[in-house]
């Protein structure tokens, strides 16, 4: 256990390096003030800033101890005391926030405390501590130290605090502090595990499975919430600990990374009387502890050992946490989304099991703020070349993300998505089976032709290596190319969208393909239609209550408008945070562009853990 967190906290502190909160070091009181008895000569006066600008000057300050924030006005001013202090008294004021620095208000010591900061002047014989800037009784070393009045403390990293002491007598002495305990477990309060999804859990872990801090809940930088501490007063959203108020399956909380916005957290485990043991799986089955060893289409797993036929980047010694027990079935990267192996044929690298999730375990799904998400290189296009317009009721458009499928006599027959430069994302309903041998068959980028002349400059033409069918609900699949595609103004990589995100209703998104017109536009060329995203509860009732969780549905138009046949496998793609994000593939329906339907797409976000770790693992 040591060594994988000792690899994780340094992976954090790489990973959180400038992202980390400077708020996540101080306490904050809502709506108060610190004054006192008499004006100081070191006050200083406010200072234009927010909070984290506050805290970074007050933690760069020898002097600051804490720091009043108007919200209204954005000033800061520092302070040299906290509530601790002689001559001082909190007030209530609502323009303000209080924040004091944690280690000034601990009356416990972490480790040897050379963090303390209180205010114990005695030491544990009870003798008056001498104040650090005298040298008498005794004569010292430490007068330039920035060390408080006579209050203990750490400053050579010896066993505890200590200080001199006021006795000509006894030079030095430790001080008695005890040390800071976890809070008391109590019956519906876990610090160290959890049971149920944990939304009891109030320890204080404050890292993700990835090792990247976690964003303070009272924070909106780098990623924007509605889980404000003042509104969610019952689930206990203190500075930056992992908590679950929103009903998932486990603690979670937001990334202090701009492009990672959730994510689980490290090192919190199901409490041991909950230990999943029958053939079941709770959550994402992080804590599965049963015996199947097969995969869902019946293929024997590899054991965790072995290194064939596949040589495993997950391993016993990489998790020895993680139950990785002969060759059963588990989750020990805690990302998938249910339990897994590395299977015994060598055409599958991985594969979910053939286990069922136990009753009730359902995992809501996150809805995005759309100035809330980060992507890096990808999504972006050359607007210039994009025309206006509406596929079956569409015109010529850019999509530099969509590509052609086509057969060994080099025809059209599906559409899919550049999310790699080496990879694809279509629909299984395209090929005859996740066996199908694709000799000849290859992918069609960078053109907006059907049927490109060969001196088309942006035309590449790359043969297919490979394909891996999705989770046997998800109706994808994954296409490896023998080669990198060459991204340009014409071929571009779309955005993968969050885990579990739900497009907005109302949202505007593009389908793309080069299939049946029906005589409603140029079918020679690759077309592009907008359709708006309906709400999930609309879509449900429209269909009468045959919507599943994987499918995402766009509203239907009075005009006809929406894929028909050979723009199966295509995008929805719609436009988040400035870029194009796959949140839909298009799948077949009996009647083309239906005025009286919502139109169904895969709901991508529902498999970004499988469509990563088969690029992983590719």
């Amino acid at each position: 256990m040591q060594p994988v967190l000792g690899v994780l906290l340094a992976l954090a502190a790489a990973l959180g390096s400038g992202h980390r909160s400077p708020l996540n070091d101080f306490q904050r009181l809502r709506a108060t003030e610190l004054l006192a008895a008499s004006a100081a000569p070191s006050l200083l006066l406010p200072e234009p800033g927010s909070a984290e600008q506050c805290a970074r000057r007050c933690a760069a300050s020898r002097t600051c101890r804490a720091f009043h924030h108007d919200r209204q006005g954005q000033l800061c001013q520092l302070l040299p005391w906290t509530q601790h202090s002689p001559h001082v008294q909190l007030q209530k004021n609502i323009h303000y926030d209080l924040y004091q620095k944690k280690d000034y208000l601990r009356d416990c010591i972490v480790a040897d405390g050379t963090s303390y900061r209180g205010t114990r002047a005695t030491t544990e014989k009870g003798l008056r501590c001498q104040h650090w800037q005298a040298t008498t009784p005794h004569d010292h070393r430490y007068p330039d130290k920035g060390l408080d009045d006579n209050y203990c403390r750490n400053p050579d990293s010896s066993e505890r605090p200590w200080c001199y002491t006021t006795d000509p007598g006894r030079e030095r002495e430790f001080c008695r502090i005890r040390l800071c305990k976890k809070r008391p477990r109590t019956p519906n309060i876990t610090t160290s595990c959890f049971r149920g999804k944990g939304e009891s859990y109030r320890g204080r872990v404050n890292v993700t499975v990835s090792g990247i801090p976690c964003q303070r809940w009272d924070a909106q930088t780098p990623h924007r919430h509605h889980f404000v501490p003042e509104k969610y007063t019952c689930k206990d959203l203190q500075e930056n600990y992992c908590r679950n108020p929103d009903g998932s399956e486990a603690p979670w909380c937001f990334t202090s990374r701009p492009t990672i916005r959730i994510a689980f957290c490290f090192q919190i485990r199901r409490c041991p009387d909950e230990l999943d043991t029958q053939e079941c799986y709770h959550g994402r089955g992080q804590h599965y502890h049963g015996h199947v060893s097969k995969t869902r289409k019946g293929i024997t797993c590899q054991p965790w050992a072995a290194q064939a036929p596949h040589v495993p980047q997950i391993s016993p010694i990489t998790h020895p946490e993680a139950h990785l027990e002969e060759n059963y079935c588990r989750n020990p990267d805690n990302d998938s989304h249910g339990p897994w192996c590395y299977t015994m044929d060598p055409r599958t690298p991985f594969d979910y099991c053939a286990i069922k999730p136990c009753s009730g375990n359902t995992v809501p799904s996150i809805l995005e703020n759309a100035d809330t998400v980060a992507f890096e290189q990808c999504g972006r296009r050359d607007e210039r070349l994009q025309l206006k317009g509406r596929i079956v009721g569409g015109q010529p458009g850019n999509s530099p993300w969509t590509v052609s499928i086509r057969n060994r006599a080099g025809m059209h027959f599906c559409g899919g998505s550049l999310v790699k430069e080496q990879w694809v994302i279509s629909t299984r309903q395209c090929f005859s089976s996740c066996d199908a041998d694709l000799v000849g068959y290859e992918v069609q980028l960078g053109t907006l032709f059907k049927d490109p002349g060969t001196g088309d400059p942006d035309q590449q033409t790359i043969p297919i290596a490979r394909i891996v069918c999705g989770p046997s609900e998800s109706q994808l699949v994954m296409l490896q190319l023998a080669r990198p595609a060459t991204l340009n103004t014409r071929v571009a990589l779309i955005c993968l969208p969050p885990e579990r995100y739900i497009v907005p209703a109302g949202t505007l998104c593009e389908i793309a393909g080069w299939g049946e017109t029906r005589g409603t536009g140029d079918g020679s060329v690759l077309n592009v239609a907008r359709l708006p995203v309906l709400a999930h509860g609309e879509c449900h009732a429209a269909l009468r209550g045959r919507l599943k969780e994987s499918e995402l549905c766009t509203a239907p138009l009075r005009a006809g408008v929406g894929a028909c046949e050979g723009d199966y496998g295509g995008p929805l793609a719609c436009l988040t945070a400035d870029c194009w994000v796959l949140e839909g593939v298009i799948t077949p329906s009996r009647v083309c562009a239906r005025t009286d339907q919502p139109s169904l797409f895969i709901r991508v976000s529902l498999y970004v853990d499988w469509i990563h770790k088969v690029m992983k693992m590719g």
